[in-house]
């Protein structure tokens, strides 16, 4: 037995032990390889980003409170990252996968996350966080089942069915970043893929008369997306770890980063069905499709695939208002999420962040109040960390828009810890944005078209809104959010269009706590990768 075997079982055993011994919840073991391959998405060779050689990668299956140990070995020639898209790293924005937390992983070395999906249940994924590598695949599915001591709002499905879709570029990564790079905006999109497949590429089986969950997330980067099933109804169960009102819906428009929970009853004549996904608020429509295939199946699919909605915001705003929070069902801890009275709860700050699309130095930028983010040479987190100047400030992004000229910021808001706060997303601009926060769930109090103004708060939804972690907001319009800011960390606040994230529309919100315990937040990991100007510091003694 080689040394690394023997530590590595050494390790494993005291994990078992105090697991065994303290009541502590499960541990679920990750080895990954990260590695360049070929990969075929529209039916051209192209260079993607594989785990352990498969593309999509290898899904995460947990349970509520699990502790994940992922360990991922860098096997590609440049830095890597994955972050944790919806994960909410309770205490430990030390594992969210982000420059603004985590050093990146060197080429030929390994970083170990070590994360608990605390007090979480739901759908997500995963996606590689550096450059532009999202558009080479890297991305994955994560599943939170509920413990089985909390009841379900609905019947166990006969099945579990995990839908990526997105839009897809036919260029290399690089060529893309190299487009970004030199100030230019990216073409229209090449395609859509289907769990790293073009049309036709993935079946799905199915037993007549029997009910289906599908998870279904928008891993794309620049386009949301509709969702349906030719001939069958969709019954909504659940938004990015919320059960909902269980509303019926023959299509779903899903944005950007968001992920979806529907069940579908199998309940149609004994023949194939076309799932299809098609690009949203586009003047070219793309579309992708799948197979829904009955296991007693007497005959193919027949006639077109179902057309979906492709421009219309009214019709996608009313399917977004219709989203509510089931205020019966149980949540991941053995209390009803309707207990949680968010609109009785006095908001402690108003922060208003409007979108632009500047021009910097003679190349294509974007910016949130005026402040486009160009990354440090250290991350903010252990800038904050080991105390060291001159890497960010607080407050060089505002509460409210300037008005004035956009300039280049590595911009990071304070926030106090138990506050609560009320964002406004504002958009003045033609496109449909779509927004996220890292660390935290939100309640998607209103959206409308026009101008954000006090009175519009008169319209808010104070009693049963959807609580999400990432957010439409449709063009010349708002979309405004109540947030409890009960996370320390450092987090980031980003667009979900992967282009204007990279070209700087994000910054990092400094959730604060003076306490400096171990209550609030969790120390420093000791395995933590130091790079910029925290090489040669110490994480903490063993």
């Amino acid at each position: 037995m080689g040394l690394y075997t023997s530590v590595c079982c050494v390790i494993l055993v005291a994990l078992l032990t105090v697991t065994c011994t303290s009541g502590e919840d499960p541990y679920r073991f990750y080895n990954w390889n990260v590695t360049y391959g070929d990969i075929y998405p529209l039916g051209l060779k192209q260079r993607g980003i594989l785990i352990n050689g498969q593309f999509p990668g290898p899904q995460i299956e947990s349970v509520t409170n699990d502790n994940l140990i992922i360990n991922v070995f860098n096997s590609m020639d440049e830095p890597f990252l994955l972050s944790w898209n919806g994960v909410q790293q309770r205490r430990n924005s030390w594992q969210d996968g982000v420059f603004g937390t985590n050093c990146p992983i060197p080429p030929g070395q390994n970083f170990t996350y070590v994360l608990q999906v605390k007090d979480q249940i739901g759908s997500y994924f995963y996606f590689p966080s550096l450059g532009f590598h999202k558009a080479a695949g890297g991305f994955g599915a994560i599943k939170i089942a509920s413990r089985s001591v909390i009841p379900v709002p609905f019947p166990p499905p006969a099945g579990d069915f995990t839908i990526l879709a997105g839009d897809w570029f036919s260029k290399n990564h690089t060529d893309l970043k190299a487009i970004l790079d030199s100030g230019n905006n990216l073409p229209f999109p090449d395609g859509l893929l289907i769990n790293g497949r073009g049309s036709n590429g993935f079946t799905f089986t199915v037993d007549q008369g029997k009910t289906y969950r599908l998870r279904i997330s928008n891993v794309g980067l620049t386009t949301s997306i509709n969702f349906r099933i030719q001939g069958h109804k969709m019954l909504l169960v659940e938004v990015e770890g919320t059960h909902s009102l269980q509303n019926t819906y023959s299509s779903l428009d899903i944005h950007l980063g968001q992920s979806y929970s529907v069940l579908v009853t199998a309940d149609q004549p004994a023949q194939d069905y076309y799932i299809v996904v098609s690009t949203r608020f586009t003047s070219q429509v793309l579309s992708a499709t799948s197979i829904l295939h009955y296991s007693n199946s007497a005959g193919s699919v027949s006639g077109p695939p179902p057309g979906g909605p492709t421009t219309q915001i009214d019709w996608s705003l009313e399917q977004a208002r219709s989203l509510r929070r089931n205020l019966t069902a149980s949540g991941p801890r053995p209390n009803p999420q309707g207990s949680y009275h968010y609109g009785l709860i006095n908001t402690t700050r108003t922060i208003r962040l409007t979108s632009s699309a500047p021009i910097i130095d003679g190349k294509q930028r974007y910016a949130v109040n005026s402040v486009s983010f160009i990354q440090p040479d250290t991350p903010l987190k252990l800038a904050d960390f080991f105390k060291i100047s001159g890497v960010f400030s607080i407050g060089s992004i505002q509460d409210n828009p300037t008005g004035g000229g956009a300039y280049l910021q590595t911009s990071v808001m304070n926030a106090d810890f138990r506050g609560f706060a009320e964002l406004v997303f504002e958009n003045p601009e033609d496109t449909v944005q779509s927004w996220h926060i890292d660390g935290h769930s939100f309640f998607v109090v209103g959206m409308d078209g026009g101008q954000w103004e006090p009175a519009s708060r008169l319209r808010y939804n104070l009693r049963d809104t959807i609580s999400r972690c990432t957010v439409q907001v449709y063009s010349n319009s708002w979309t405004a959010i109540y947030m409890p800011l009960d996370n320390v960390g450092m987090w980031n606040v980003r667009s979900e269009n992967w282009a204007r994230q990279y070209l700087g529309q994000q910054f990092y919100l400094r959730v604060y706590s003076p306490a400096n315990s171990w209550r609030d937040e969790y120390p420093i990991p000791r395995n933590a990768l130091l790079c910029g100007r925290a090489l040669g510091r110490r994480t903490r003694p063993l």
